[in-house]
């Protein structure tokens, strides 16, 4: 009986050795994932901070930056020269998945690879641009967030003539080489009829031909400027700002950071509320969901921002109805 007892003691023992293997294996960490960020905005204290609440929503998914997930940012830095090889540079480093920040970066990736998984924010028609196949099934590697439909164009108008009812003229200022920006004019230009008011486009690649733009157009009565989204114009927004006050000029644009800088208004997505959806896509593709199957999403939170300082600046007295609505002021 005891040999009996020793023999199955024994055999229990050699189970357990073998399943220590199996259990050792369970507890090996999990693989380090590689999160890619190609950023074509501004290196600046507001664009940062778009940057860590996609990381900070990231980690509340369960991916901990130093723990599973490692983090490789490349920055345009406002010279889109530079672009293609930072591009390289990021799929060098063999990430799981990028996100491109803003139109240049993605169209620079997606140049460069059809495999690695793209999420895009701030892109405004990826269809349009060649980007995916259709809006519910992007196919191929790329899925995303757009910023808005070209149809703002006229919101931003008539915010516009609300608050200058004897508009004539809208200097559109844009840069020529951004697709998104040169939908945007066309959409803008066949609306502004049945506004009133007559658009004159100013295409810009830096400062010098921004500031020269507004200065001339500043010599007409009656006018305001209308700034479209782009790193070019971002990267310059305080200068802009200024400027644009200087000639009492009404501005505005689609993104409430060119409004904390000092122009008039702006009406146009949520950028913390893009960057933390964006960060849900791409816990998702960390978990092994393909783009193909992701949808692109529309923004699904607006905001209209007004600052009130630089209205009376302008000696621009904005109708209260229009306060009203504002999501928020800026005194």
């Amino acid at each position: 009986m005891a040999s009996h007892i020793r023999r199955r003691e024994m055999i229990v023992l050699l189970g357990g050795a073998a399943a220590w293997p199996l259990a050792a294996g369970a507890q090996q960490p999990e693989r380090m994932r590689r999160v890619g960020l190609v950023i074509a905005l501004p290196n600046d204290a507001l664009i940062r901070g778009l940057i860590k609440a996609f990381r900070e929503e990231l980690g509340a998914q369960g991916w901990i930056e130093g723990k599973n997930v490692r983090f490789d940012e490349r920055w345009v830095e406002g010279d889109a020269t530079r672009i293609a090889s930072l591009v390289a540079d990021a799929l060098g480093a063999a990430p799981d998945v990028i996100l491109a920040a803003a139109p240049p970066a993605l169209v620079a990736l997606r140049q460069q690879t059809r495999t690695i998984p793209l999420v895009f924010v701030a892109v405004s028609d990826p269809v349009d641009g060649g980007f995916v196949e259709s809006m519910a099934r992007p196919g191929g590697n790329v899925t995303g967030f757009t910023s808005f439909e070209y149809s703002i164009g006229g919101k931003w108008l008539e915010l516009l003539k609300e608050v200058r009812p004897s508009l004539k003229g809208v200097l559109v200022v844009l840069n020529q080489d951004n697709y998104t920006s040169r939908a945007l004019l066309h959409t803008i230009t066949a609306l502004a009829p049945s506004i009133g008011v007559q658009i004159s486009p100013a295409r810009v690649r830096n400062y010098t031909e921004i500031e020269a733009s507004i200065t001339g157009f500043a010599q007409a009565p009656d006018g305001a400027v209308l700034l479209l989204p782009d790193a070019v114009l971002t990267a310059h927004r305080e200068r802009i700002a200024a400027l644009a006050a200087a000639h009492r000029l009404p501005t505005i644009h689609s993104f409430r950071f060119f409004v904390t800088a000092g122009c008039l208004m702006s009406y146009g997505t949520d950028n913390l509320d893009q960057y933390r959806r964006a960060a849900s896509y791409v816990a998702r593709v960390l978990k092994g969901e393909k783009p193909a199957d992701l949808p692109v999403q529309n923004p699904t939170k607006f905001e209209l921002v007004i600052n009130l300082k630089t209205a009376k600046t302008l000696g621009l007295e904005v109708p209260p109805p229009l306060l009203a609505r504002a999501d928020e002021v800026i005194e």
